[in-house]
């Protein structure tokens, strides 16, 4: 519980007629005495309420005769907003369908939050932006069908065109979770076909059906370890490590940046030196190009020798007339 939901419900506690025991508030706040201490001193001196101590029944409470106390808007932090927004930003772009008669309710609510920043929602929405980028469109019933199976718990056929082959292949799938990553949906199951954990795109499946067979029993635990341990959306153990050393300008930005939940970062001669775990290069190579001479691929010497091939094809691209490369 952060301080803003901690003021709100110590608020709450000391709007009523009797005075309330410390142990009573450090209850109701699951937080130590000092914490609590600090709060009510923060409610007082810096916001204004008008706080009493009642010796004799050893608790606290508003002062009954002053003017009724109501608490300031209250900001949110970066996290907090943006949490708040990406959920309304999503559920406007979200049509009619499987959350259909829960969408209105979810944005009125959400609304309500944003609004307890002190300004109108319509103001925090249209001055505070997200801007998605190389988003894919998602199939209104295909994204039902899949949300429906991860929720129910239910086994999916589906029909799967895959980029990397530019194959089209049937495969019944267990589905665990839904992820919104970099502005994509995509669902992590076990699929049948391959005997294994797979990350498949939404906007690649062309057909989808509910069998309304339960999926197999898979352990949160181990799951959510599988999907978080390398890096990026190819999900599975790490199979190396990636170490990249930034120049000391590039770096002004990489140190302060987290790729990673298990990264190791350290400045090495005013350069900054990243190890990443991941398990499938494809998505680290994307990342590590765009960066061009600002980064070098210290090791594995696989991924350094397959970083210079490309970073080579590209410079032979600008050799010749614009246009005459294939």
């Amino acid at each position: 519980m952060n301080r803003a939901e901690r003021i709100y419900r110590l608020h709450a506690a000391l709007s009523g007629r009797r005075p309330v025991p410390l142990s009573t508030l450090i209850d109701r706040l699951g937080v130590s005495r000092a914490t609590v201490v600090r709060d009510i001193a923060y409610l007082r001196d810096f916001m204004g309420a008008p706080i009493l101590y009642d010796r004799e029944r050893n608790g606290h409470h508003y002062d009954p005769d002053a003017p009724e106390f109501q608490l300031p808007g209250l900001w949110f932090n970066d996290s907090e907003l943006y949490a708040l927004l990406a959920s309304e930003q999503l559920l406007e772009a979200v049509q009619p369908g499987l959350l259909g008669p829960y969408i209105g309710p979810l944005k009125a609510r959400i609304r309500k939050l944003l609004e307890q920043s002190g300004h109108a929602a319509e103001t925090v929405t249209s001055r505070v932006l997200l801007r998605p980028f190389a988003s894919r469109t998602v199939d209104d019933s295909i994204f039902g069908c899949i949300s429906t199976g991860v929720l129910g718990g239910h086994i999916l056929d589906i029909r799967y065109h895959g980029r990397e082959r530019e194959a089209v292949s049937d495969r019944r799938i267990h589905p665990y979770r839904l992820l919104h990553y970099r502005d994509n949906w995509y669902v992590a199951a076990w699929c049948e076909r391959a005997q294994d954990m797979r990350t498949f795109s939404l906007d690649r499946i062309r057909e989808a059906s509910d069998t309304g067979r339960p999926v197999r029993p898979a352990d949160d635990a181990a799951l959510d370890r599988h999907l978080r341990a390398s890096f990026g959306i190819f999900t599975g153990e790490a199979a190396s490590w990636a170490v990249l050393r930034f120049t000391a300008e590039r770096a002004r930005w990489v140190a302060d940046e987290r790729w990673h939940p298990d990264q190791i970062g350290q400045w090495v001669g005013g350069m900054y030196e990243l190890q990443i775990p991941y398990s499938d290069p494809r998505e680290l190579l994307m990342d590590i190009l765009k960066y061009g001479p600002d980064v070098e691929v210290l090791a594995p010497e696989f991924l350094r020798a397959l970083v210079a091939e490309r970073l080579r094809a590209a410079s032979a691209r600008y050799d010749g007339t614009p246009g005459e490369s294939k």
